[in-house]
């Protein structure tokens, strides 16, 4: 049982403040090592801790108010200077902002948080009491590999909850009905999330770790406490009820209407009048649709603001000088894409200050600053967020990329000869990559960077690196703003409809069979005097090809440009997309329906891309 029996609403509401106040007072902290001295700085921390200590007193939680409550004079003697702030005085706060942060997982279990390390409070006793500390041992967040789980084959994502395959699901689709595949639907295996990100020891002499305090940061501990709420301002909610009674007083328009033609009054005035209902209707509910959607974005420097404490212990446990710069905090994002982003951005972050970064003594002999920036931006570029990750430290050696793969066996010498430098840059995100030959507690152990690919294709996005070798490289990841709503081409193979999202289609083109050369045995097009292959939606779904295709649809893909060859198309339209839970082919994002209830698949194309399924057939033009 709970013990917080009666008081769970309070509780969640104290919780979503307090890791929002305490992410900034991280934040604050990281400004303060390079001010040691702002006033305004030190009173802003000392209330953050101040008012924690409050909230976690109503809850009776009396373990987090001792930590808070010793930490808070510590602050009140740094702020009336008292004290002077040193490294390991800066040591020790970091660690106990990190204890707290674990007791909001236990609170969040229903548990009163379990006492702090007598270490930890030792040690900010004999502070306040002006006696020396031993330098604490700062270990910044387990950096291993976050999205790296403990398993035999991490990197492992089944695509497919059943055994039903392309040719299956157009069986059942023709069929009419989507049914339950018959076999048992094999286990999901879901990545653990990110370790915590403010696991810091703090002891006077070595001995072992105390046993009363589990980590509260497990895998099934973030699964049961993901965030489900969101802050919506008022105007938006007000907005959306607005729309809603103009759409209730178009709706009694119809009503009337539609009594006038049951009585038989089908005039020229009954059908303007029904036009003009309609064409209204339409226009209020694209505008209530993007009104409901505005209460689900939200900046996304609510998520950035974790970062600047990451990058800051990464480095100082790698003996770095690096400093997080922040911008486009303010674009605002789908709630639950917020979410989603968070274990890829981490894992990029340290991946920015491990290997981007290059150490004090190379930047010295390059003449670079002792201190190395990595830029984290965000901004909105049409209907996409692009985030960036850049650093200025020693970049990436295609040339050496190439090598690493080959000799770990994930190329063969045929296909490492043929990438030129930007396919060579993208072989860090195969599995099993990594540029280390030892393990560390950082990195090496070649998990992470395919997942990251992995979990921002799952979010309809992709990522692509760029570098300059001496300067440093770039991470650039693009979103669709929502993934609730997604702009799409519906094309057709033979009668059934498909979807292509729109972001990825820059024109379509009449194909004909004179139009086609063979290039290496593969059917081309000349395009605007570009060479571009022709991939046949049939040969990537694996269906038979009875007719030859009328059209082609020039889309770009990351660093791929092709046609793909298909036989008619209907039209551009913006759907919602239901996922496919129990049947879920590769190369589907999920199903909607159309106007006239048909069910159409949305493609996933970078998957279907990524089968290698077949090569455009060679008999399709002959």
């Amino acid at each position: 049982m709970s013990d917080f029996d009666g008081m769970e609403d309070m509780l969640q509401d104290f919780l979503t403040e307090a890791s929002d106040l305490l992410s900034g007072v991280d934040n604050k902290l990281v400004d303060l090592e390079k001010r040691p001295n702002d006033k305004e700085l030190l009173n802003e921390i000392f209330r953050g801790f101040h008012t924690i200590k409050g909230g976690a007193g109503f809850l009776n939680a009396t373990e987090m108010v001792k930590l808070c409550h010793r930490t808070e004079n510590l602050f009140d003697k740094l702020r009336n200077f008292q004290l002077t702030l040193d490294p390991t005085i800066m040591d020790v706060i970091m660690a106990s902002t990190g204890i707290v942060r674990d007791m909001f997982g236990e609170l969040r279990q229903g548990k009163q948080p379990s006492p702090a390390d007598p270490a930890m409070l030792a040690a900010l006793d004999n502070m306040l009491e002006g006696k020396p500390v031993v330098a604490p041992i700062v270990t910044a967040a387990p950096v291993a590999d976050p999205l790296a789980p403990s398993m035999p084959n991490p990197v492992a994502t089944p695509q497919l909850s059943g055994e039903l395959d392309w040719n299956q699901l157009h069986h059942v689709l023709v069929g009419g009905e989507i049914a339950a595949p018959s076999q048992p639907v094999s286990a999901q295996v879901a990545p653990p999330a990110a370790m915590s990100l403010e696991a810091v020891a703090v002891v006077e002499e070595p001995k072992a770790a105390p046993a009363h305090r589990a980590p509260a940061t497990s895998a099934a501990v973030s699964a049961a406490t993901k965030d489900t709420t969101i802050r919506v301002d008022t105007t938006r909610l007000d907005q959306v009820l607005n729309l809603s009674g103009e759409i209730g007083l178009t709706k009694n328009r119809l009503t009337c209407i539609r009594t006038a033609i049951m009585q038989g009054k089908i005039g020229a005035d009954t059908i303007k009048d029904l036009d003009e209902a309609v064409s209204h209707l339409d226009l209020l509910v694209g505008d209530l649709q993007s009104a409901v959607m505005k209460t689900r974005m939200q900046p996304i420097g609510r998520l950035f603001q974790k970062y600047p404490r990451l990058a800051r212990d990464v480095a100082r446990q790698l003996g770095k000088d690096v400093e997080l710069v922040l911008a486009g905090e303010e674009t605002e994002i789908d709630k639950t894409m917020i979410e989603d982003l968070n274990d890829p951005l981490v894992h990029l972050i340290r991946n920015a200050v491990d290997h981007g970064v290059d150490s004090p003594e190379e930047r010295a002999a390059a003449g670079k600053p002792a201190k190395s920036l990595v830029h984290l931006t965000a901004e909105q570029v049409g209907d996409h967020i692009v985030i960036e990750i850049s650093d200025d430290g020693r970049g990436i050696r295609a040339d050496v990329i190439r090598q690493k793969a080959l000799e770990k066996g994930l190329i063969d010498a045929e296909t490492a000869n043929t990438l030129d430098e930007r396919q060579s840059l993208n072989l860090i995100f195969l599995p099993g990559f990594s540029t280390k030959d030892t393990i560390s507690d950082v990195s090496g152990r070649g998990v992470g960077m395919d997942v990251v690919k992995t979990n921002i294709q799952n979010l309809n996005g992709r990522v692509d690196v760029t570098s300059v070798v001496g300067q440093g490289s770039i991470f650039r990841i693009m979103l669709p703003l929502t993934l609730a709503i997604l702009p799409v081409l519906m094309v057709r193979l033979g009668d059934q409809p498909f979807a292509v999202p729109l972001s990825m289609v820059r024109e379509i083109l009449p194909i004909r069979p004179e139009d086609v050369q063979r290039v290496s045995g593969k059917a081309t097009m000349i395009v605007r005097e570009e060479v571009l292959p022709i991939r046949t939606l049939a040969s990537l779904i694996g269906w038979e090809q009875n007719t030859v295709p009328a059209f082609g649809v020039l889309l770009q893909s990351g660093d791929r440009t092709f046609i793909l060859a298909i036989d008619s198309f209907i039209g551009q339209a913006d759907v919602v997309i239901k996922p496919l839970h129990d049947i879920k082919p590769k190369g589907i994002a999920g199903a909607t329906l159309t106007g006239d209830g048909a069910i159409v698949l949305v493609l996933d194309m970078e998957e279907l891309l990524s089968m290698q399924t077949q090569d455009t057939r060679a008999a399709l033009f002959g």
